[in-house]
């Protein structure tokens, strides 16, 4: 079906599924129940939940297929979040032509950063990626900001030309239907929220699940595989990887380039630090957290990461106290401090102390986990793989 196979069908079936059904999913516990706060900022997380899983996803075919690894990817979401409100402030909010722009300019910056990266392979090809994203990076928040608007960020205002604009709708919409239009639903204590933006991104991101697994599965994903295995055998035989590393890369920037513009399309507001090197170090590390060189991983990376940033970033003290007021006043206190410099503002450290333990004990990221418990469940080996590639697949992100 789909020219997939079995397998690679009911994975993409299974996918549509949980993407159609995320309202219920995101949303398990009442509005105004105490447990309504772990449905993690539903439902703008859904909507970030897409847009981070087309960029992971991306990401992964560079990163999973070849073993290039790019400390610089968020240049290209960044640029296809400037090209993206650009055509709102040139044209008009229709986000047809922002979302082609922005893959459009991604895909063409990332053949010049590409031509000149790949001519190195290892820590300096890595090394060049974080230079160019840096330097994006001040160019955005400097020396370009005619085009970028510097440290304020770049937005649509009332006197832009929009010469498109007419009668039409004065925030981002699909040829009238708006982005930020909803419809809810409401079932006893649950209230379910249905956004149009994040139905458009779930559609987005499907069609790049599909896009990327047909990638896999084809004669020019098995050769960027062989290319991570061993490129200097291939050199032996006569054949020139580098046209298929920098398809490969521009393919991943375009990928970088779409999510950047959805973001803009969801908010049309962008600023330099979408191109930040942190940005870029996200998105690595929601692959490998996942399951580099998988197919589902980055998908599953992208969710945690942002479930995890929705939840534990808006934990404060007084949230804290209050969940612990049961304990005695002298292990309240220190219970509570300690919890919280895992919360709010640091919980950068939750997520480090999972990224450290899930790259100690499982290397093949969260899907080698599921795999494993899944296998313990069913009182058998895990199986070599996850959907059917090679064994490589769980191995070391280096």
């Amino acid at each position: 079906m789909l020219g997939l196979n079995h397998k690679d069908f009911a994975l993409f079936i299974v996918v549509v599924l949980f993407m159609a059904l995320a309202p219920f999913i995101f949303n398990l516990f009442p509005v105004n129940s105490p447990l309504g706060f772990f449905n993690g900022g539903y439902p703008d997380l859904m909507q970030r939940f897409a847009i981070f899983a087309i960029f992971a996803i991306g990401f992964n075919l560079l990163f999973g297929l070849t073993g290039y690894l790019s400390f610089g990817h968020a240049a290209f979401l960044g640029v296809g979040s400037y090209a993206a409100v650009w055509m709102f402030k040139l044209l008009s909010y229709n986000i047809v032509p922002a979302l082609i722009l922005a893959v459009v300019v991604a895909g063409v910056f990332s053949v010049v950063i590409g031509w000149i990266s790949l001519r190195r392979s290892g820590i300096y090809f890595s090394i060049l990626t974080l230079a160019f994203a840096e330097m994006s990076y001040r160019l955005a928040y400097s020396v370009l900001t005619p085009l970028t608007n510097g440290e304020t960020g770049l937005q649509v205002y009332p006197g832009d030309p929009q010469v498109l604009l007419g009668n039409g709708p004065d925030v981002p919409h699909l040829f009238g239907l708006e982005m930020s239009a909803t419809a809810t639903l409401h079932a006893g204590a649950w209230e379910f929220t249905f956004p149009v933006g994040y139905y458009l991104c779930a559609i987005l991101m499907l069609l790049s699940f599909y896009a990327s697994i047909r990638i896999f599965r084809s004669p020019f994903g098995l050769m960027l595989r062989a290319i991570k295995s061993n490129q200097t055998r291939m050199n032996y035989t006569g054949l020139n990887p580098r046209p298929y590393t920098l398809a490969a890369f521009v393919i991943s920037g375009m990928y970088a380039g779409l999510a950047g513009g959805l973001l803009a399309a969801m908010d049309p507001l962008t600023g330099p630090e979408r191109m930040q090197w942190t940005a870029s170090g996200e998105v690595v590390i929601m692959v490998i957290l996942g399951g580099v060189g998988t197919l589902i991983g980055p998908i599953l990376g992208a969710g945690t990461i942002k479930y995890l940033e929705n939840v534990f970033s808006k934990l404060n003290e007084n949230l804290l106290n209050d969940w612990f007021s049961f304990l005695p006043h002298w292990l309240q206190e220190p219970v509570v401090w300690l919890l919280s410099k895992f919360t709010g503002e640091g919980w950068h450290l939750t997520l480090g102390s999972l990224f450290v333990i899930v790259i100690i004990f499982l290397p093949g990221g969260l899907l080698e986990g599921f795999q494993k418990l899944w296998a313990r469940i069913r009182r058998r080996k895990p199986p070599s793989g996850s959907d059917g590639t090679s064994p490589a697949r769980t191995e070391p992100a280096e």
